[in-house]
């Protein structure tokens, strides 16, 4: 409870932190959907077998595995190429396909980063009797683990009114950041009836804190 003639109320006043993490999805690929097209024979055929997959964010620090979402039967052979059709070579250390048709990019240090192979669109085909098909685009981007910090931008309230808090997460992260939950005096926000509530992507916070 605030004592005195005090009308407004600021960050000094009352202490709300957000907490975020960065969120699991970057460094790993989708499972293998169900095929989208698969014969109901066995004669020979192509096929993908993930065609909705259109992006790869992955960290530097541990790399990507990137199975071809084409196939074919018999077995077709699977090929990588850059988006303007240049094929894919392979780079020591760097970047490999495997026999199976798999792209592997390994982990690299930010002096080794290459935008053509960290930060590019790339796409698979799947070639063999039936003919060749090929995937749609997709986009492989490579993030960096750096430290990070967020905090809470200073607001001022009428008293009776409402505030509304805002996170900030630094830009170069904000796209693979999310926050968590909210702190006041160190002590969780859970959001609900009578209580301060969170917006839906958890960066915004309001609540009637002085009453």
């Amino acid at each position: 409870m605030l004592e005195g003639q005090v009308n407004e109320c600021s960050l000094s006043q009352v202490s709300v932190a957000c907490v975020s993490i960065v969120r699991a999805h970057a460094n790993q690929v989708s499972p293998l959907a169900s095929p989208a097209a698969r014969p109901e024979d066995v004669g020979t055929s192509l096929y993908f077998v993930n065609d909705s997959l259109q992006q790869v964010t992955f960290s530097s620090s541990v790399g990507v595995v990137v199975p071809c979402p084409a196939a074919g039967s018999p077995s077709a052979a699977l090929r990588w190429y850059l988006a303007t059709g240049d094929d894919i070579y392979d780079v020591p250390h760097i970047r490999h396909v495997h026999a199976n048709g798999t792209l592997q990019l390994y982990p690299f240090s930010p002096s080794a980063f290459n935008s053509f192979i960290h930060d590019n669109d790339y796409f698979c085909t799947a070639e063999n009797a039936a003919g060749k098909i090929r995937s749609p685009n997709i986009r492989v981007k490579a993030v960096f683990r750096e430290p990070y910090t967020v905090r809470v931008e200073d607001q001022r309230s009428m008293r009776g009114n409402v505030a509304v808090f805002k996170c900030l997460i630094p830009s170069s992260v904000q796209e693979y950041v999310s926050v968590v939950s909210w702190e006041k005096d160190t002590v969780s926000i859970i959001p609900g009836k009578k209580r301060p509530g969170a917006a839906a992507d958890g960066r915004s916070l309001c609540g009637d804190w002085v009453k």
